[in-house]
Formats: structure tokens, sequence, C-alpha cells
């Protein structure tokens, strides 16, 4: 047995069969189960050494074989997939609540599936098709099959796509830049292909606007789950081409186009999210800056940066979970997430109104929470770099605060007659406070994640040195 076998082609199995899954609460039990387990896995079952089960010895190999292409998945990457199948597992628990279990544990696992081998392919390249392919799995769960496909969903499909060639014919040069090193035209020639691939498959300024054009139009804890994983993994290809190509990670062009292509989304994300007057489309404003966040701690010198990167991994996917349950929670009631709409919500729904601005809050890096240490690590190293660069971040910071704080007025902006209820199903009240726990949890205690987080660097050959 091998361990793409396992992480690779048992999910991808197991989300297939659950398409004939007619049951939410079967669906619910598939999907969290199996992410449990393998995450587990992750953590105890060993790579490439001996494990003793009584009188027997079995041995989980690294590499697997297909279509005379590699497929590795060593010990140095296990804490991510222990966090990857961690935090998925809290998206398949908390999609029976909302009425998207059958959508989303089949396609879901489908996806992980795909994004995992994008990991572990090699030449790393291919990592590009495969993203595509996990693209192509997100149509159906964004659109079912009796729907058509929203403009949302078209121009999510459009941009992702047009991000492939970009980075394939980006890896194309790199080779001759590696051969030709004084080549500086070819060099800014693959340099120029891979930021314009990248930019759209993480949805750069300005190419978000698929992102809250999505929200006003499907299910938020759908693509609040888009919205965690695509980034996650994009990140981790960005980091497997610094690592692998030296003139990337020392060129102080690439450090500075990732640091300006980081603070525009920062700025403009919480810029908007302070003035937006739909839920949804905030939610999808402060997922852009949670990229912003990522592609900052990347332009950071990697001893430094790095950490960081990984700090952000488990509160990002925490947080919009919260925030996704607690918007469709309210969703199920209203007509829309406009202000109008949800103005008072917190008298019938305050556990999900809770969660909602704890989870904005969070984002925006409010102490206690858990995204206010990764934000700290984050703005004091940019502050050391420049000042000014310091300063556009808080700005960027206080947008997204902005943006909490007028969602607390909507809320809780009742007429005094209006009696206080609790509309939320168990299921829903258990699920927000598990997450409200945690995001609690996770901002006074971080350190909990160090023995994962610490291991991390070590997937990367050189950025992790």
């Amino acid at each position: 047995m091998s361990a793409p076998f396992i992480w690779i082609f048992i999910p991808v199995t197991v989300g297939g069969l659950s398409l004939f899954v007619a049951r939410e609460r079967i669906a619910t039990i598939i999907g969290g189960v199996t992410a449990i387990i393998l995450a587990g896995a992750a953590l105890f079952v060993p790579i490439d050494e001996a494990l003793g089960l009584g009188s027997f010895s079995v041995k989980i190999a690294s590499s697997f074989q297909i279509l005379g292409r590699s497929l590795t998945l060593d010990s140095s990457e296990a804490p991510l997939l222990a966090i990857l199948f961690g935090v998925a597992a809290l998206w398949f628990v908390g999609a029976e609540s909302v009425g998207v279990a059958k959508r989303l544990t089949p396609f879901g696992l489908i996806i992980i599936s795909l994004l995992v081998a994008s990991i572990a392919v090699q030449p790393f390249l291919y990592a590009a098709l495969l993203i595509e392919l996990a693209v192509l799995v997100a149509v159906p769960l964004l659109s079912p099959a009796d729907q058509i496909p929203s403009r949302g969903v078209i121009r999510f499909l459009i941009y992702q796509t047009l991000g492939m060639p970009f980075i394939l014919v980006a890896g194309w040069l790199s080779a001759g830049v590696e051969a030709s090193p004084g080549d500086l035209a070819l060099t800014i020639q693959s340099t120029t292909m891979l930021g314009l691939g990248f930019a759209f498959l993480f949805a750069v300024f300005p190419l978000y606007n698929w992102i809250p054009l999505l929200m006003e139009e499907g299910s938020p804890y759908i693509i609040g789950f888009l919205l965690w994983l695509l980034p996650t993994i994009t990140s981790i290809l960005v980091m497997n081409f610094l690592d692998r190509y030296a003139w990337l990670r020392t060129s102080a062009q690439v450090m500075s186009a990732l640091r300006v292509a980081g603070l525009l989304m920062v700025v403009s994300g919480g810029i908007w999210t302070a003035f937006q007057r739909h839920l949804g489309r905030m939610m999808a404003f402060a997922a852009v800056a949670e990229t912003g966040f990522i592609l900052l701690a990347l332009s950071l010198d990697p001893t430094m940066g790095l950490p960081i990167v990984f700090l952000l991994l488990i509160p990002r996917g925490l947080g919009l979970a919260v925030w996704a349950l607690s918007l469709s929670v309210m969703d199920s009631d209203t007509e829309s997430l406009r202000f109008s709409s949800v103005q008072g919500m917190a008298r019938i729904y305050p556990l999900a109104a809770t969660g909602l601005i704890l989870s904005a809050l969070s984002t925006a890096g409010f102490p206690l929470l858990a995204g206010f240490p990764p934000r700290l690590a984050l703005w004091n190293a940019l502050a050391q770099q420049s000042l000014g660069t310091g300063l556009w971040f808080l700005i960027g910071i206080i947008g997204l605060a902005t943006g909490a704080v007028r969602m607390l007025a909507v809320t809780v902006m009742a007429d005094e007659k209006t009696a206080w209820a609790s509309k939320e199903s168990w299921a829903q009240r258990g699920m927000l406070g598990i997450g409200v726990i945690g995001l609690f949890v996770l901002g006074l205690f971080p350190q909990m994640a160090n023995p994962i987080l610490n291991k991390l660097p070590l997937m990367f050959q050189h950025l992790g040195h």
C-alpha cells in the first residue's frame, strides 16, 4: 500500500460512491468519518517506515506510479494532509445542518483528492492540470444539474481556467532559465507568465469580481468551502515554485510583486468589506483579504514568512467555516442577505449572529480570537521591512473591522417589542458552538498547533531551511 493510494484514491473513491447517497445524515457521516480517519492516519501512520501490527509488519510506500507519472507523498507532507483533512472534516460535519451534505460530501472529497494529487505529482508542472480538474468538478458542486450555471459560476470557471496555460508555459520556460540563467529575456518572460497564471488562480485584484458574485447567487457554505481550499493549495504550489527555482526565490522583483499584490488584496478587500450592504459580499471581500495575507507572508524572507503562511492556514479554515455556516443559517429564513432583510436577526438567530460577528472580527485580527496571532506576526514582520507597508496593512485591517462592526449594528437593530428566540436547530447550535469555542481556543492558545505547524517547512528543501 502507498501513501497516494490512502490520501488520494481512497477519498476520491468514497466521494464517487457517495454520489449515490440519498440522505443528508448518511452523506455527513461518510464525509466526516472519512476525513477524520485520513487526518488521523496522516498524524499517526508513518510513511516509508515499517509499522508493527502484532506479528505483522506493514510499510506505507511514499510513491505510486500511474500513467508514467509519479505521485509522491512523504512524511514531511503528513502534517499538511492532517490539516487539510482535519479542517475538511469540520466542513463535512456541518454540511448537514444547512442541507448541503449530499452535494458537498461527494464533490468535496473528489476535489480534495485532486488537489492533494496536485501536491504529490511529479513532474510538479502537472499540478496545474490537476487543479483545473478540481475546478471542473467544482462546477456541478456550485450549480446542480437541474439549474442553469449562474454568471458567477461561469466567471469562476473562466478565470480559473485562464490561469492554467500561463503556468504550464511558465514551467516550460523555467526549464530554459535553469539551463541558461544569464538569459534575461527568457527570465522576464517566464516570470511574467508565472505571475499571470497565479494572478488568475489567486483571484488577485482586479480578477476577483467572480467571488462576490458567487456569494450573492449560491450557497454561502459551499462557496466558503472552495474559498478556503483553492487558495490554500495554490499557495503550496507557489511555494513549490519558489523552492524549486533559485532565481525566483532570490529575485527582489518577484518578492516586491507578491507584496504589492498582497497589499492590493488586503486594502481593497478591507475597504470593500467596510462599505458593502450584503452579508455574503462582505464575506467574499474578507476572503479576498485573507488571500492577500498569504501573499504578503510569501513576500517575506522565507525563514520569517513561511511559518506565518502556515500559521494562517488553520484560523483561515475555521473562521470561514463558522462565517459560512452562520450565513447559511440566516439565509434559510430570509429573502436575501442584504441589510434590509437581516436587520434584527440576532433576536431570532442569536448563535448564528454570534458566529457571524466573531468570525468577522477574527478575520480582522481582533485580540483573543484565532486570527489575532498570525495577523500580529505578519504586521510586525511587514513593519520591520517598511513602515509604509505596515500602514497600508493597518488600513486593510481597519476596513475589515469596520465591516464587522456594521454587521453587529445591523443584526442587533430590532424593534424593542421583538421577542428573543433561537430558531437554530440543535445540529446548528452544536456546530456553531464548537466553531465559536475553537475561535477562542486558537486565539488564546495558538501554541497548541505548534507540533503540526513546526513540521510543515520541512516539505521544502530550500525554503524550509
